[in-house]
């Protein structure tokens, strides 16, 4: 006779709100360890200790679950650049950028959502959750964009360029950044081939200081 399923059903609003947690919790932790890229729907409900066929009671796809992740980051990244510009005025470019940057590298996950985001995410999910996103990544921009334009040398338009800018850089620098094993292979085995490599950290703190000085 097979064991008892060890899985049990949610009922109360607590109870709900706490297995949508889990999941959440799960693909993090999933798409932290293994990239993006990787997480299955199977997957976050193994992580979670959730059936699969539960799953939808909670979110309706993947898509919508690491979505609701990238604005999380999103809200999280413009608190921690605002606290760090909170007060500094005269802030030289290359320090700028390097606090832009700083914050962006301490979220490796939001890092790598943020290529799928436009790529796939915000394609495959209803009209309602795709408002919902963009309500909370405007509203992050806006409050990058004000914390910026009162640190450093520019304007509120070129600020609000400036974090467009960042982000569209940070998407696909982050992917080169973080090859494939066979890429990382290529390049130890192929040296002349080496250069394509990209250091995501300082080339992001180069490229941003060239734009902010190119806005100013």
């Amino acid at each position: 006779m097979p064991e008892a399923s060890t899985f049990q059903r949610a009922y109360s609003r607590l109870h709900k709100e706490q297995r949508a947690g889990d999941l959440l919790e799960a693909a993090r932790t999933l798409g932290a360890r293994d990239g993006v890229r990787a997480v299955t729907l199977i997957a976050i409900a193994t992580q979670a200790g959730v059936h699969s066929s539960a799953v939808r009671r909670y979110y309706a796809s993947r898509e919508e679950i690491l979505l609701t992740l990238a604005e999380e980051g999103y809200a999280e990244w413009a608190d921690d650049v605002s606290a760090r510009l909170e007060g500094l005025r005269e802030v030289a470019s290359a320090e700028l950028a390097r606090i832009l940057t700083a914050s962006l590298v301490e979220r490796p996950l939001f890092c790598d959502l943020l290529t799928h985001v436009t790529l796939s995410l915000e394609r495959d999910v209803s009209y309602e959750r795709v408002l919902a996103f963009k309500s909370v990544a405007t509203a992050a921009v806006k409050d990058l964009t004000a914390a910026v334009a009162a640190a450093g040398p520019l304007q509120e338009a070129q600020a609000n360029d400036l974090i467009v800018g960042i982000i569209a850089m940070a998407a696909p620098l982050w992917q080169a950044g973080h090859p494939a094993e066979t890429v990382t292979r290529l390049y130890a085995e192929e040296p002349s081939m080496a250069h394509g490599g990209v250091d995501f950290e300082p080339t992001l703190t180069r490229l941003t200081t060239a734009l902010i000085d190119g806005l100013s």
